[in-house]
Formats: structure tokens, sequence, C-alpha cells
């Protein structure tokens, strides 16, 4: 904002009225720009007060909810902490910070958000929030692998969760979790005798990869974060 916006661009943006009206507003003499009466025309500048019929007006951050495919070798830490941080790779037109990790090994969708109450409750565990994967190992998929997989499976120091399990292969299958334990489907199936090959996330509640490409990002779209802001209020996913 260097440069200076509108007014009526101003007051639009911080959701006061619209552009129509704040030039009717404006004239009418109910807006002020560093103490005085504006004018239409008046540009607004990073410093500038303004004040709508005696209120203070400022232009908050918009929240964003960004879909993103985060491709193997990337990590989900801090530009500082890691030269092979997501956001040495991608730069975000927002501060924001990603919900819910995937390891270095993994791969696929990852959201990231400036709406911090949003974030906490999508990955806290106990509002059961579903996260879909697809993942490969290293030998033939069996029935009794399935059953003890969405049974639940001691790690951890505890007992996963049930759990929707279907073989997609003969060396593949897709699981559906509601908790985020520490590398969870790769000790699950360690446990169990199998080796994750790949593994990747292709949906967190409604959200879903799509046709996104590694390293690509999209903002996800007015319906979906409808959606998701509902499932997220009513603790469910469906």
């Amino acid at each position: 904002m260097d440069e200076g916006i509108r007014l009526n661009k101003y007051l639009s943006e911080a959701g006061v009225c619209s552009r129509r009206q704040a030039d009717r507003d404006i004239e009418a003499g109910y807006v002020t720009v560093d103490g005085q009466k504006a004018t239409l025309g008046t540009k607004v500048y990073e410093d500038s007060k303004v004040c709508y019929k005696g209120k203070a007006v400022e232009i908050k951050d918009k929240l964003v909810i960004y879909a993103m495919n985060k491709p193997i070798g990337w990590v989900c830490t801090s530009a500082e902490a890691d030269d092979e941080s997501i956001f040495n790779h991608v730069t975000f037109p927002e501060r924001v910070v990603y919900v819910g990790r995937l390891d270095k090994d993994s791969s696929g969708l990852l959201l990231l958000t400036n709406d911090g109450e949003l974030a906490n409750s999508v990955q806290k565990s106990r509002n059961n929030h579903e996260k879909e994967y697809m993942v490969r190992v290293n030998k033939p998929v069996t029935e009794d692998f399935i059953k003890k997989m969405s049974e639940g499976v001691p790690i951890l120091d505890t007992v996963t969760k049930h759990c929707k399990v279907r073989k997609t292969g003969e060396r593949s299958f897709s699981i559906i979790l509601t908790q985020g334990l520490n590398r969870q489907i790769r000790r699950m199936c360690d446990a169990l005798d199998y080796r994750v090959v790949n593994l990747k996330r292709v949906r967190v509640m409604n959200v879903k990869l799509g046709d996104l490409r590694p390293g690509e990002f999209r903002r996800i779209e007015a319906e979906e974060e409808n959606k998701l802001r509902k499932l997220v209020l009513s603790g469910r996913d469906k």
C-alpha cells in the first residue's frame, strides 16, 4: 500500500460497505482521513488513520487456506530450521502455517493457512477429522493385514483408533485416519512386519489433492472453504 489505494476501495476491503456506498458516504461527510473530511478520490496510505462515522477502520489480513502437493524430500518446518523446508521452495502471498505435518519421505496434500483457530481445530485428534492416504508396501496385502490395521495396532504405548482400510492393489491400500500420531501409518505397518514403500495423502476432511502437481499449490475454492469451516465447527466430517 506504499502508493496508496483509493478510499472507496479501502472501505470495501475493510468490510465497511461497497465502493458505491463508500462514495456516497464520503460525499455525505461520514469519512475522515487523518482527522480531515475525505473527498472522492482521496488515497489511503500505510500510516493513514481512517474513521467511518467516528469509528476507526482498518483492513485486517484476509484469512486464507491453501492446498499444496508436498513432494517427497520437502520438510514441514520453518525456513530457518531446514534448507529443505517447504517455505524455502514455495513463496506464499501471505504468512501461513502448515496444518498437520507430512514427514520428509511422504507426499501429497498439505493445508496451509493464516487462520490459527482453524489450524488448531483440524489438528486436534479428539475432533476426529478424517485424513485419507494411499499407501504402497513391500509385499502383498492380505485380508488379515487389512483387518488388523482397521481394528487398531499397538504403537507408541497405545493402540491406534479403529479406522477404514481398503485394499486397492496387490501391494497397496487406502487408509482413513482420524488421529495423527507421529509417523503413524509407517509405525502401524512396521508393527505388522510390512514396510511402506510410498505414502501419499490425498484428502483432508472435504479437501482433496485432485490434480495438483508436486510443488504446486492453490487457494481452496469458496465452496470448499465454507464446507471445511462448517465441518470444523460441527466437529464432524460428514
